[in-house]
């Protein structure tokens, strides 16, 4: 039952970013609302995180941590930390060319993320959209180099089994962003500004990311010095292993990419979006993150240690935790996106034809986020294994589909045509990752999933029937107090998880013998 406490421990302290991710975003909402300053500061966010995503998160823990926990499990202490001193050289001058080649070049680089953003000042002496966008994205490209550093440091971590720091590193991030919001209305700051000290905010996050996993790495007695950068055999193993895993995540990325591209050619779209992304990233952050992170270092030790079938059962109880905690939630979204979006975001400069915007595109992400948790809980089968090649194949394909219909949908429906083609592409990667595992023997779903799953399905159908009828009963008394709006939310959530939690007992998709079990020590 590690998995389950280790997932617990990830999705806390996940949930707490993501808390506070929302109140940065409902402040947002509220100062920025969706529009010229707000599309040019999401869109310079979008350039670092993208790039964190294909060398720190993605590609460079799917290859690190399996050749680490070799080197922990068959040489010992003393291989594995020199084998992380070199990891940390390579992966510093690496990040550190590319942040210095985009800081040279960022008035030609935001063209692959803001192409549509206009050009044009709102007034004599304003700077335009995409000029903000650069200048934003200039500020914050040094935090790659930042997130790959705890990148690293977490990756050993998490192979050790001490997840909580490194799961407490991304809060950080939006203390500081909450913080200067809370302080704009009493700084007077414009929205330009503001969006200045925004991404200011952002890059002095990653230095408080990096201190605090290396003082949890040193307090674990893991010290990792930095060596002069060398092609070493193991650095040699990692660009192997790494660059399918690159190459995947930055498929992803770069489909991403084309689909913000597309949506800044409507004006407001870009926010739209993001704000949708922000709601679906919650659930999506503490459950298919959290179970990606625990499972990996997981599978790979227990794949080094010769125990197949330990990691079919973790494979399996991931997939069966994974569904009982996304469902319900995927299903709420689907059900009441007006109402969580009314509540969270609609004052001040958000207004309600946003609402009505936003909501479409929540929906649409809503059918693809068990999908995208999903992803997270099948893609370490195959890192375990040192496999990054297939799950590159995988994405390649979905980034077709995603382009291709997104573009379609978004000249025929609209922009949240794009959210749907993320989600349809999310469930093609899906079958594809479960096929492959399937037919090489690698998962093989045990009765206990079989049987529950099912029940899993109907208890999360009849909660969203549920509160479909709840919000709209109580959607009128939605009226822009942001304390008030967020109370009723939780009311109606809360009654709609201890409805979820009844149906789940009754119809035996879980027991509570499992529930004590999970949390047992030892």
């Amino acid at each position: 039952m590690r998995l389950i406490k280790s997932t617990a421990i990830i999705g806390a302290f996940t949930m707490m970013s993501r808390i506070l991710g929302l109140i940065r975003d409902v402040l947002m909402a509220r100062f920025l609302g969706a529009g010229l300053v707000s599309d040019a500061l999401f869109t310079a966010f979008k350039l670092p995180n993208l790039f964190r995503r294909v060398f720190a998160e993605g590609a460079f823990n799917a290859a690190f941590v399996p050749l680490y926990a070799r080197r922990l499990e068959e040489e010992g202490e003393e291989a594995a930390t020199g084998f992380a001193s070199e990891a940390l050289a390579a992966l510093l001058v690496v990040t550190a060319i590319l942040v210095a080649i985009f800081e040279l070049t960022m008035p030609y680089a935001m063209n692959l993320l803001g192409a549509g953003l206009s050009r044009e000042s709102l007034a004599a002496g304003q700077a335009s959209a995409f000029d903000l966008a650069v200048l934003y994205g200039q500020i914050t490209m040094p935090y790659l180099v930042f997130m790959s550093l705890a990148a690293l440091f977490s990756g050993v971590l998490n192979t050790r089994h001490h997840f909580a720091a490194a799961a407490a590193a991304p809060i950080a991030l939006n203390i500081l962003l909450v913080g200067v919001l809370a302080s704009a209305s009493s700084m007077g700051w414009g929205k330009a500004s503001l969006g200045v000290y925004l991404a200011i905010a952002m890059s002095l996050s990653g230095i408080l990311q990096v201190a605090l996993v290396i003082w949890a790495c040193r307090k674990a007695g893991v010290k990792i010095g930095l060596k002069r950068p060398r092609m070493t055999p193991g650095v040699k193993r990692l660009f192997q292993l790494g660059l399918p895993g690159a190459a995947a995540a930055g498929i992803t990325q770069i489909n991403l990419m084309v689909s913000h591209n597309i949506a800044t050619t409507q004006a407001n779209a870009a926010s739209w979006l993001n704000y949708a992304d922000r709601l679906y990233q919650l659930p999506l952050g503490m459950i298919g993150i959290g179970m990606g992170i625990a499972l990996l270092p997981s599978l790979s030790r227990a794949l080094r240690a010769g125990d197949e079938r330990g990691a079919s059962h973790s494979l399996n109880r991931a997939l069966e935790l994974s569904a009982f905690l996304t469902l319900p939630a995927a299903a709420a979204l689907a059900a009441m996106p007006d109402f969580l979006i009314a509540g969270l975001f609609q004052s001040g400069a958000f207004s309600a034809a946003d609402t009505a915007q936003t909501a479409k595109a929540l929906r649409m992400f809503a059918f693809g986020l068990p999908a995208f948790v999903l992803i997270k809980v099948l893609t370490p089968a195959f890192f375990a294994r040192e496999n990054t090649r297939s799950p590159m194949l995988y994405a390649g394909a979905s980034a077709i589909i995603n382009v291709t219909l997104g573009a379609a949908l978004f000249f025929t429906v609209g922009f949240y045509g794009l959210a749907l083609a993320t989600s349809v592409a999310a469930w093609a990667n899906v079958i594809l990752l479960w096929r492959s595992l399937k037919a090489s023997g690698h998962l093989s779903p045990d009765g206990a999933l079989m049987m529950r799953f099912p029940r899993i399905v109907i208890a999360s159908v009849l909660m969203g029937i549920a509160v479909y009828f709840m919000a709209q009963y109580f959607g009128g008394a939605i009226g822009g107090k942001i304390l008030a709006d967020i109370a009723l939310l939780l009311g109606v959530s809360a009654a709609g998880l201890a409805l979820y939690a009844v149906l789940a007992l009754a119809l035996r998709a879980v027991s509570l013998d499992d529930m004590k079990s999970a949390f047992k020590k030892g």
